[in-house]
């Protein structure tokens, strides 16, 4: 599923990486734990959390990570915006919950993202 797609499903507003909206997500890996997200290596993964700091974005670049979805309506700061469009990382943001969001995502086909011990 390309970005675009993505951004249609949720309702979310472009916050950063437009000119990167064809990409393609494969999976999703939702939470607000960082150390989590390091816990799981697939290709073409969409990261939706309600954690908004900079922290986020550090994470995405060591996982290869090109997509994040805000949800809840949380703006991240411009520190962190800034940082994103420096490591090429579309920023995505709904007023959806974290539960919704991969609800709506989940019932078009995006799968979600296997933990690397599974």
């Amino acid at each position: 599923m390309n970005l675009r797609e993505v951004q249609r499903l949720l309702d979310a507003e472009i916050l950063c990486g437009e000119e990167a909206m064809d990409g393609e997500v494969n999976t999703v890996f939702a939470c607000d734990l960082m150390s989590d997200v390091l816990a799981f290596n697939e290709n073409k993964t969409l990261l939706v959390t309600g954690l908004v700091n900079p922290h986020v974005i550090r994470t995405a670049e060591m996982m290869d990570i090109n997509a994040i979805v805000f949800v809840r309506g949380k703006v991240p700061d411009e520190e962190t915006l800034n940082l994103a469009k420096e490591n090429g990382i579309v920023i995505l943001g709904t007023k959806n919950i974290l539960y919704t969001s991969c609800g709506i995502l989940y019932k078009s086909g995006l799968i979600g993202a296997k933990i690397s011990s599974e």
